[in-house]
């Protein structure tokens, strides 16, 4: 098949293309980065553009068929003002102009998977968040204005992605958890990190649900949602077992051989991720989600557990 990757040149369109290739797909990918003599022998097909304007790029859409927006800038950052809006006008004019470009096509994308996030649910304990009884929005009481901000990107960034009609192409919204990778500079390659200083222990009061997916299921579950036409819309792409941030952690250091992982209370965190200029909400909200919709289609999770996924990523992180 045809792909086409809008912002592939990060760490999941590295994973994606990596995969797609090695499957014997055709990957064409839009980038803001500079690009100099196209593709490589044997490589995907690399084509800039300034993810808010129309322009030559949209040629690339035609008679493909799987278009995968990743595009937005990350929310790895402080959420000042400059960073807020970077934050959302990335993900919001990117996903508006390809909308248009699909619209213009006289042989569009046959199916759109559109890049979400499951921080859009409400930060809970009690229940998990699945596609048809999730809290939509909705946080801790009395919690800082990043976690509403992160819940607006969403919920923005899903609307500008439904705001053209597309009667000819079908469209995923994928409410992404964090996608753990064996890659260096990936969420697993960041927490791994922390392990090994002696930091990865309970932060806050450890509660705070973790929802996450391996690499390879997330690759699996891309290529589920193209040939199983009967899915559009909100579809939850995470593990079916979130578990605590104290129990996932523990699983993690039990992977890498490290005992021991020193506490952080809130304040302590507050104070490191001002240092580290990265926001608490990442580490604080409780994320618990549930694919529902992926797991009544019938698709089967390699790794549906944390302790033999983190293993698993642990060995071949040692590797690279």
């Amino acid at each position: 098949m045809k792909f086409v990757i809008a912002g592939g040149s990060g760490q999941l369109g590295s994973l994606l293309t990596r995969n797609l290739r090695r499957s014997g797909h055709d990957v064409s990918i839009l980038t803001t980065r500079p690009v100099s003599g196209g593709s490589k022998t044997g490589g995907p097909q690399w084509i800039h553009w300034d993810g808010e304007s129309s322009g030559n790029w949209a040629a690339s859409l035609e008679s493909a068929d799987v278009l995968i927006n990743l595009a937005g800038r990350s929310v790895d950052c402080r959420y000042n003002r400059r960073n807020r809006q970077e934050i959302m006008d990335s993900r919001v004019l990117s996903t508006r102009v390809l909308g248009r470009a699909v619209a213009a096509c006289k042989e569009p994308p046959r199916v759109w998977l559109q890049s979400s996030t499951a921080t859009i649910y409400a930060h809970r304990y009690d229940a998990p968040n699945d596609e048809v009884t999730g809290i939509l929005g909705g946080g801790e009481p009395n919690a800082p204005s990043t976690w509403t901000f992160s819940i607006e990107v969403a919920r923005a960034w899903e609307a500008a992605a439904t705001e053209v009609g597309l009667p000819n192409t079908r469209q995923v919204l994928m409410r992404s958890a964090m996608v753990m990778g064996p890659d260096a500079g990936g969420v697993f390659d960041t927490l791994l990190r922390l392990v090994r200083w002696g930091l990865g222990g309970r932060v806050g009061d450890g509660r705070q649900f973790m929802s996450w997916i391996h690499g390879d299921d997330f690759v699996r579950a891309i290529l589920w949602l193209v040939e199983h036409e009967e899915l559009s819309g909100a579809v939850n792409i995470s593990s079916p077992n979130p578990l605590p941030q104290s129990e996932f952690m523990r699983a993690l250091r039990w992977a890498s051989g490290t005992r021991l992982g020193l506490p952080a209370t809130r304040w302590m965190l507050e104070i490191g991720t001002f240092l580290l200029r990265t926001e608490s909400e990442l580490i604080l909200k409780s994320r618990r989600v549930i694919p529902r919709r992926l797991i009544d289609s019938g698709f089967t999770f390699q790794f549906p557990d944390w302790p033999s996924a983190a293993e698993d990523l642990y060995q071949r992180r040692k590797k690279t």
